[in-house]
């Protein structure tokens, strides 16, 4: 008979020594034998506790997602959580919208399985101490509070980027990210001026990250109106998110580590419809 994995921090080390390399995906997967196809894994000797789709906003950063790929996934072994890597790249000539990424991610990961918690993670950001539980509670979890970036401390109190985890029932609640921020900043936000949950954070000790050195992608400058939209959140929040959400699934690609799915997000669309918020 097996139990509830309760006494998961047996498996844990605490801090833990994060690697920069960017091994081939064929050395990857002679690490991670243990990992299904598709990225999924279940553990053998216990009931998990928690069912978690690990959904990253993506484009272009192949040796990024490979340093991501070598650090996370026995990372969440250790935690014997049941997860899933979903990787959701926006085409190439768009401006980047990581808010409408991240909602396709979950559209398309619950179409696979019923998760009850979702990750949302940056590809740049790797975990330093496996005590930051990649799990859900009954409020959104604000799990990279301490960046090297930023000198550990939190750049602002009210930041909900980097990596985060909700609830699929939160998550539909709050109808999920914004659809209408195109370019970097102002997604996270958003979510947060909503006011709907208050945000938990474990203690910086834990929720420690190493961000991984990289260029201002061309095509993700920020966003010029993301002040205009966030003074529009309360009225425009039922609007953008889940509920309006358009997008063209062009490829989803089952490989060892991860699922990847290749998206067309309609930006020319999608602009259209918040122009005028962010004339002037």
């Amino acid at each position: 008979m097996l139990f509830i994995c309760c006494c998961y921090i047996i498996y844990l080390d605490g801090k833990l020594n994060v690697e920069f390399s960017s091994p081939e995906f064929s050395q990857l997967e002679a690490l991670y034998p243990e990992v299904n196809n598709g990225g999924s894994f279940y553990p053998q000797d216990c009931i998990p506790p928690d069912d978690v789709a690990v959904i990253i906003p993506y484009r272009d950063r192949d040796l990024h997602l490979r340093t991501f790929l070598l650090n996370i996934h026995s990372f969440l072994m250790r935690q014997k959580l049941h997860y899933q890597i979903f990787v959701v790249e926006q085409v190439a000539n768009q401006t980047f919208n990581r808010g409408k990424l991240m909602n396709v991610g979950y559209v398309e990961a619950q179409r696979l399985f019923n998760w009850s918690c979702l990750v949302f993670h940056d590809v740049d950001l790797l975990p330093e101490n496996d005590l930051n539980p990649y799990w859900c509670v009954d409020t959104p979890r604000h799990l990279s509070a301490a960046v090297d970036k930023f000198q550990y401390k939190l750049p602002y109190q009210t930041i909900f980027g980097g990596v985060s985890a909700l609830t699929a029932s939160q998550f539909e609640v709050i109808n999920g990210f914004s659809n209408n921020f195109w370019g970097w900043g102002g997604e996270d936000d958003d979510m947060v001026l909503l006011g709907r949950f208050s945000v938990h954070r474990h203690p910086g000790k834990y929720a420690r990250y190493k961000m991984i050195k990289h260029q201002q992608e061309s095509m993700n400058n920020a966003n010029a109106c993301r002040f205009n939209l966030l003074k529009f959140t309360n009225m425009l929040w039922r609007r953008s998110g889940l509920s309006n959400l358009n997008y063209r699934l062009l490829n989803i690609s089952v490989n060892r580590l991860y699922t990847k799915m290749t998206v067309d997000l309609y930006e020319e669309q999608s602009r259209r419809e918040i122009r005028r918020f962010c004339a002037g």
